[in-house]
Order: C-alpha cells, then structure tokens, then sequence
C-alpha cells in the first residue's frame, strides 16, 4: 500500500503495458476491468465474491448515488467503502454521462447542468464543483471531471463546443480537488470522431499535469473502428507515467484491442447487464441460455473455467433458471462473467508481461470463433493495425 497515488510501469509489449496504481486502499493491477457497482453495488453479486474473482476496484455513480441514498447521508455513514463493504478502490464517475442519457428537461450552460430525476423529477444542479463535492463526500479514491458527453455521430460543431467546455470544466474539476495526494482527479478527452480535436483535448487536458487521463464518449454507437482510430490517435499524446483509462468498454474485443493499444484501465456495465439477461462469456464466445438447444445440456459452460459457476452448474439447469426468471439464475451468470472478464485482464496482464501479447490475442480470438461448444472450426482472424 501506498500513501499517495501512485502509478509505475512494470512491463511493455509494443504499446501495450502492465503497471500498478498504487494508493492507501491498494494496488490495482493494470491493465484492470473495473466492475459497475452504480447503486452501491455490483448487481447480483456480493463484495466478497467481486473481490475473489480478482477486481482490484469497482466503479459507483455519482448521478445515481447523489439522487438515493445522497451522498450528505453516505458521508455521515462513514463513506462509500464501509456503506458498501468494499475497503478497496473506488473510482466514481462524474454523473455527467447519466446526466445527459437519463435525465429530464436538462440545461446545459457554462455554470453546469440544471436536470430534473429520473426517479422523482426533482430538479438538481450539478456543476463542476458539486461533482467533485460528491465525490468527496462518498469517499472516492479516483474522482473524475464533469464533461459533456455527445452522442455519436454528431456534428464537428458539436463535438467542438462539447470538448471545449468540457475542458472548461476539468480546470474548474482540478482547482475544486485540490490537493489530495491520496486520491486522484482524472481528466476526460472528448471531441467525438473528430482528430484534430481529440489531439487539442488530450493536450490540454496533459498541460492541467492531472493525475491520469480518460477517453470518453466513445462505445457511444460508433463502428469499433472509429473507436480505435480515436485511441490510435488520443493514447501517443497522454504520458506514459499515468495511467489511461477508456470509459464505457466493453466487450473482450473492445478490451483486448484497446490494451494493444495502451489503454490500462476499463469498466462497462456489460458483464452484469448481460449476466441479467440469460447470456453467458466464456472463452469460446457468447452463449445465450435462453437458446431451446441448452434445455437437455449437461455439460457445465466451460469444465476448465476457475469460477464455480462456470464449471459446476449444467447448460440444461441454467437455461432453467433463465426462462424460468430466478434471481439465481441471474447470480450465477453474472458470476460466470465477471470471472470470465477478470481472467481476460490477469491472462492479458501475462502475456504483456511475458512478451507475447500478440500470440495471446490471437489464441483468445481463436477460441471465441470456435463457437460455444469449443468445438467448431476457427474462422479466419482480421486484426486490426496495431
């Protein structure tokens, strides 16, 4: 443990690194799937289970914890960490994304963001400041800056006027945090689909010397391709010595394709969502249990799998549960995947480690074409330019 943020680079493959955010809660071993817990809680699972399957951090949401149960009351409890039972790092986002995509009647000028509650319509500002006020009061160990997400595609006018308040915006994040060697205040590079202005953000954004840097509104519609060319483009202008964290992804692809590229940090809420919903990640792809082929299956998901409920429970009786509508079935999914996401990052952290990233991508997109039952013929792998 350290008493600062710290972060240090252990080990590079080509662009890609594996390093360690170093602070008083922990280590976080990058590169690193951080899990969603929005409400206080990664859905359907306990802590204890979180933190087994490997998750070094979880990540809360400043929008939803501000609106129920409100961070004054989450302070006066003794903080996210002991509210939740996670003694571990906490990243939370800045609310400005659900802001934009849940929200009601929202105004949007230099000062903030005027919204109304998705769950009650009662009308609250959050501004930069507040943002970090809240971030504060739950306790958080990664704070990030209020930005304007655009949807994509948007105009370049648009992308433009966003990221330039936006970058308004991170001074304001930056002076409002203060100094807290402890924790940490990121940055957000924005500018949609447009170069020249995701390079003028990054820029700017490395000039404000925070403590480590985001790309955000991508994973927002746009082809993959997009969004790699953004990161081709965005990651040569961060610095080395801080950590990179891509906001919203993904999918194994999107995060394989991302550490390549240099990207050390991840959260997506498609693990758990997914888990919800009766589909299924292993190391052969996607397998959706509500499929009628499941219901004589006995085979477990994947025999070799380290996650109990991978390697225990039959096809058969998890396509049970999933058309049935249990909440075990749920719990169990969600296992499976949050185990299958955090043995991607260790698998990925080795072989970046070891020197054969590009032979372990390869191995991995392999075993996703074979199919579900591991059994098929493997197509023929694309990669995209490094």
């Amino acid at each position: 443990m350290s008493e600062r943020f710290t972060f240090s680079l252990v080990r590079t493959d080509g662009t890609a690194r594996t390093g360690e955010i170093r602070m008083p809660r922990g280590v976080i071993r990058t590169p690193a799937f951080m899990p969603v817990g929005t409400a206080a809680t990664v859905k359907a699972m306990y802590p204890e289970q979180v933190k087994a399957l490997g998750a070094d951090v979880v990540l809360g949401n400043t929008y939803h914890l501000m609106l129920r149960p409100g961070a004054e009351r989450v302070a006066a409890l003794g903080g996210l960490h002991r509210f939740m039972n996670w003694p571990y790092p906490i990243l939370t986002d800045s609310g400005g994304f659900q802001v934009m995509s849940l929200a009601q009647l929202r105004k949007i000028d230099e000062t903030g963001v005027t919204f109304q509650s998705h769950l009650d319509g009662s009308t609250y500002e959050l501004t930069p400041e507040r943002s970090i006020e809240i971030q504060g009061l739950l306790g958080a160990d990664i704070q990030m800056q209020l930005d304007e997400c655009v949807r994509l595609p948007c105009s370049d006018e648009e992308a433009e006027r966003a990221m330039r308040l936006s970058l308004r915006w991170a001074e304001r994040c930056r002076v409002a945090f203060g100094e807290q060697p402890e924790r940490a205040v990121f940055g957000i590079v924005q500018g949609g689909a447009v170069e020249r202005l995701r390079v003028e953000s990054a820029r700017a954004l490395v000039d404000m010397d925070l403590k480590g840097y985001a790309v955000g509104g991508l994973a927002v519609g746009e082809p993959q391709n997009v969004m790699l060319r953004m990161l081709d483009v965005v990651v040569p202008e961060l610095p080395a010595n801080k950590p990179r964290y891509l906001m919203g992804v993904g999918t194994p692809d999107d995060i394989v394709e991302a550490v390549r590229r240099g990207i050390d940090m991840f959260d997506c809420v498609m693990p758990t969502r997914a888990g919800r919903h009766g589909l299924a990640y292993t190391r052969f792809g996607k397998v959706n249990l509500r499929n009628a082929k499941h219901a004589e299956d006995p085979r477990p998901l994947d025999p070799d799998s380290g996650c109990v409920a991978a390697n225990t429970y039959s096809r058969a009786y998890l396509h049970h549960l999933v058309k049935a509508g249990e909440i075990l079935g749920m719990m169990l999914l969600t296992w499976n995947n949050l185990a299958y996401y955090q043995d991607l990052m260790a698998g990925l952290r080795k072989a970046i480690a070891e020197g054969r990233l590009d032979d372990f991508i390869a191995e991995t997109k392999q075993g996703w074409a074979r199919g579900e039952d591991g059994q098929g013929e493997p197509a023929t792998l694309v990669h995209s330019a490094s």
